[in-house]
């Protein structure tokens, strides 16, 4: 009985930890140059997580893809009248996928940080039209979001740079990085929020839906800002690039002041 009753005390103790652990609370706030290592951080492992999923995962949502890959091994199949090809072929698709899409990304990453990544205070904390926030959680920095305004008719603001450290997700810190730039629309005026991503991940898109986003538009593209493009990388790399929107009036979202 002793022991039952010490096995029990102990699994109260790790449902208690487990219970406060749920609890704790994720803090957005303005970006700090202290900020700028794990930024960076959180930054490229969250763009090199796309290289698998353009490579692999997304190409079941490419039949144009997968229509170009099949005639390319009957091709070379008539050509060759080898069987080993049809063998071969797919694999070195796949690794061509892998290295092209690896590719694309390092250069979109270098083309960052020779942007508005590489100088954050000066791109967003300078004028009150953008804005760079982090989210900090057991004071550790785990996630980050911009808005950065359009300029266009209508009053709109662009979400962008959201990424949260593969540590800390399912835990609210997407969801808190987003209100925070729905709060920066209101408190600015902005009647909408616009945002694009190029993410297979389903979490991404119930993320936004979650916050809501309606998603408004979504194009093949194979083009990355920075990417010096080839012909091989044309045939090897294409991304699903999604838009979304979400007005802000019709949402009745408030900001922290009007409450």
């Amino acid at each position: 009985m002793e022991e039952i009753t010490r096995k029990t005390d102990a699994q109260k103790q790790d449902n208690g930890r487990k219970e406060q652990q749920g609890f704790q609370t994720v803090v957005v706030r303005e970006f700090e140059l202290a900020d700028k290592a794990e930024i960076h951080r959180i930054f490229y492992e969250g763009m090199m997580e796309r290289v698998v999923d353009a490579a692999f995962r997304g190409l079941r949502y490419h039949p144009e893809s997968l229509l170009l890959y099949t005639a390319l091994t009957v091709v070379c199949f008539v050509s060759t009248m080898c069987w080993w090809v049809i063998g071969l072929l797919p694999a070195l698709v796949l690794c061509g996928r892998y290295f092209y899409s690896r590719r694309a990304i390092l250069d979109y990453l270098e083309h960052a940080m020779s942007g508005d990544m590489g100088d954050m205070e000066g791109f967003y904390m300078k004028s009150p039209a953008s804005c760079l926030w982090v989210a900090v959680l057991e004071g550790k920095v785990v996630g980050l979001v911009a808005a950065v305004d359009q300029k266009q008719p209508g009053g709109a603001v662009m979400l962008q740079r959201m990424s949260v450290d593969w540590r800390c997700r399912r835990c609210g810190v997407g969801v808190a990085l987003g209100r925070k730039v729905l709060e920066f629309a209101v408190t600015h005026g902005y009647s909408r929020v616009a945002l694009g991503t190029t993410a297979y991940s389903p979490a991404v898109h119930k993320l936004y839906l979650r916050l809501g986003f309606r998603r408004v538009g979504v194009t093949i593209e194979n083009v990355t800002p920075g990417a010096n493009w080839s012909l091989l990388e044309q045939i090897f790399y294409r991304v699903r690039h999604h838009e979304y929107i979400l007005d802000v009036q019709n949402n009745g979202i408030t900001s922290n002041k009007q409450k």
